[in-house]
């Protein structure tokens, strides 16, 4: 399943940038404010494991603006050349 696929690469990401930040699961854990077995699963591309748990991670690693503004649709071709859509204030309905 490609959800599978993608937490997995998710977790990888985390902990590869944990890796290279030169920090333990231990030390993101308390300056994130979390447990260490939920960074252990957010590592490991766990399902469930709450947005909020990987965006504190992400924080204390300092890639959340990366994260954030990679899935801004005007920094894609595709979101800038639909942009106007962005202007509406309801999306149509689809018949």
């Amino acid at each position: 399943m490609k959800e599978d696929e993608n937490l997995a690469k998710l977790g990888a990401h985390l902990r590869s940038w944990r890796v290279i930040m030169g920090l333990s699961q231990e030390l993101v854990a308390e300056r994130a404010g979390l447990s260490v077995p939920a960074v252990r699963r957010a590592e490991r591309g766990e399902p469930k494991v709450a947005l909020e748990t990987v965006l504190r991670i992400a924080e204390v690693l300092r890639i959340d603006q990366h994260m954030v503004s990679s899935i801004d649709p005007l920094n894609h071709d595709v979101g800038r050349a639909r942009a106007e859509l962005l202007k509406r204030k309801r999306a149509r309905k689809s018949s």
